[in-house]
Order: structure tokens, then sequence, then C-alpha cells
């Protein structure tokens, strides 16, 4: 067990188990050191296991110079049965530490991911995402016998169908242009300074993920304190970026090069300041406030005017918290619906009150209460 000096920070007194080895790289077999924690006490799992890529002979450039190509040991099975065993079996004691509402992402290629997938489907996971990490530098079929390979699956689970996993996304949404966040992600192989070189200057491991993946990950899967687990930790990309963002990691690693490459690396890593990692909210989260609030704090008074923003309607508050336009009347979505010939209608946008003869929606005015509802909260 080793430690890489990460400064714990709760989100409160009930923040984590005292028991877990938080910020931590366990040393040995994934499977026997998962059956060891708490059971429900992990937020969200990483895994990029073994791919199985059943590599028979090596790989050359058209020069013939020998391509840096996965080799390893550790990613050698006997048989596909073998491999499949090896899945269900880490997979198994993934899904018993899980919380209740917890989450699995499994990162593969051709290779493994179709197999990985029928696992978890078997196991009692339950489907969320298949998102398809496209590389924008990806290694060329150099053989040109098969198309470039340019991109790898990730398989997005919660513990089961009954789970309500963390998914922020209205920070996804804000840092995609105010766009909704698709399931082809583009990003580059992991090059350049990021790449962990030895004395020699060759890579320490032969499939660094990049940071820019894991980030995107975590962030958008998990909130800051949750404890998110590696079971083939690797060089550390994982627990890098949790450090970052403020969440907690537990890495298991049984290469001595890659764990002391993970830990150095993790060691010069500061996390970033709690007011920069906190997410924006979803609305679902926000204090419901109904628009008779506003009339009953006095923000609206009964008899006053709403207009849409361009003036095209205008309706009569009434002191019941419903809306009078000509013939129509009911809440704010009902009457703003109504007047357009709409289904429905986000009233708490459409509606605008007149203040020094400017129009502002009257969903400011649901914030300021919900602001004062926080306020005294905290």
């Amino acid at each position: 067990m080793l430690r890489t000096g990460t400064a714990a920070r709760k989100r409160g007194p009930e923040a984590f188990d005292s028991h877990l080895p938080l910020d931590t790289i366990l040393v040995g077999d994934c499977i026997e050191h998962m059956n060891r924690l708490p059971e429900a006490s992990v937020d969200l799992i990483f895994a990029d296991p073994p791919y199985n890529l059943q590599l028979e002979e090596g790989l050359t450039r058209p020069d013939q110079s020998r391509v840096d190509a996965v080799d390893d040991d550790w990613d050698k099975f006997d048989s596909f049965a073998h491999y499949d065993e090896f899945t269900k079996a880490w997979m198994s004691a993934a899904r018993r530490i899980l919380k209740p509402d917890g989450a699995i992402w499994v990162i593969g290629s051709y290779h493994n991911i179709f197999r990985v997938g029928a696992t978890l489907q078997d196991l009692g996971f339950w489907m969320l995402n298949d998102v398809v990490w496209r590389k924008s530098n990806p290694m060329p079929n150099f053989r040109g016998t098969r198309f470039t390979n340019a991109h790898e699956t990730l398989i997005w689970a919660s513990r089961s169908q009954k789970s309500r996993p963390t998914f922020n996304y209205e920070a996804l949404k804000l840092s995609n242009d105010d766009t909704q966040m698709r399931s082809d992600w583009l990003f580059p192989i992991c090059t350049g300074g990021e790449r962990l070189k030895d004395a020699n200057d060759d890579k320490v491991h032969p499939t660094q993920k990049p940071e820019a993946l894991l980030y995107r990950v975590i962030m958008a899967t998990s909130k800051p304190g949750d404890v998110v687990l590696d079971p083939f930790f690797g060089t550390g990309t994982t627990g890098a970026v949790a450090k970052k963002l403020g969440r907690h990691f537990i890495g298991i690693e049984r290469e001595n090069t890659y764990i002391n490459a993970a830990l150095k690396r993790i060691a010069a890593i500061k996390p970033h300041d709690l007011t920069a990692i906190a997410t924006m909210k979803p609305k679902r989260a926000e204090p419901r406030v109904p628009f008779g609030s506003l009339i009953e704090q006095g923000l609206i008074a009964p008899g006053a005017q709403l207009f849409d923003a361009q003036r095209r309607y205008c309706s009569i508050v009434r002191a019941d918290g419903s809306l009078v336009c000509g013939s129509h009347a009911g809440s704010i979505h009902k009457v703003g619906a109504l007047v357009q010939g709409f289904d429905a209608c986000n009233g708490w946008t459409f509606w605008h009150y007149e203040h020094k003869g400017q129009l502002y929606p009257i969903d400011d005015l649901r914030a300021h209460i919900r602001a004062a509802l926080e306020k005294l909260s905290a």
C-alpha cells in the first residue's frame, strides 16, 4: 500500500468510509484487493483492463523499424475463455464495492469491448451509454490490410437498473459551448510532454491514456469528494485527474515500474481550489419555488402586468398565483402555452415583468428567492 500524500477533502461528516485506503496505490492483484474493500464504498470506477490484443508477431513500419506495440505479459491470455473468466472475476469484485448509485466506465478496443459489454450485462450492470473516443492522431495501419484503427470504445454503466448515478449534465453542456454533449469524443492520443518516458526515452506504459479523456469522464460522472477507483492503475492517469478535480482515488497496480511513475506523477500535482471545481447544479436539484411565492413575498403584486419578450401578449397576475390573458386563465405555464397555441410552455422564461421601462424574465425573481434559501441553509 503506497500513499501519494493527497490531502483528504470531505463534503461532510459522512463523506467517506474511514476504512478506505484513500489516495493510495494498492500493490498487487486487483481482484484480491477489491474483495478486501468494504462493500458499497466506491462512487465511480474507471477500468482500462488488458485488451487481449492477441499479437502473434512483431509489427514493423514500411522502413522496417519496429513499432512499440503492446506485447507485455499482462495482456496475454491463453484463450477467450480465460479472458472471459478474468473479466467476470474483476467485474464481480467491482460491482460489490460500488455504492447503490455508483457507476463504472470500461474502455476497450474491438479486440475485447464486445466481450466486456456482454459480461457487464450478465452481471447485472445497467448500460447507460457507449462513448466513442475518436483519436485525432491515430497510429496508421502500416501493413495496409485494414482500416486505420482510429477509435476506442468506452462503456458507461450503472450498478443496476435502479441506480441513479451522478451525471453533471449542465456542466457538460456549458463546457461544450452550451450544446448537449455527444457520445463521440475527439481527443489526441497521449503524446508530447504528457507521455511519461523512462531514462532511455522509451514509453513507461504502452497505452497511457490522455488526461483530457479522464477529465471528461470524472467531471461528467462524479462529484468533488467522491471516491474513484481504478483497478488497472498503470501510470496513474485516473489518480492524477482525480487529485486535480478534488476527488479521492484508489489505484490498484502490480507492476513496480508503473507504480513508481504514478507516485512521482501524482505527487507533483497541485489540486484545484474547491471553488474552481464546483459544478453547475441541475435545475431539478434547486429548491422548488412556485409562482405564488413571488406574490406572497411581495416581488410581484396582484394586478401586475406580465408580458412576453416582444410585448405581443399581456397578462394580469391574480392573488392566487394564476394569470388572466383575454379568455385564457390558469398557471403561468398554461396561459403561456394557450396564447401561443402550443401544447406546453415554460412560463418562467416566457413571461416578463417590467422595471423602469425594461423587461426581465420572472425567472430572475425566482432566482432571488432561491439564493435567499441557499444562504439560509448554508
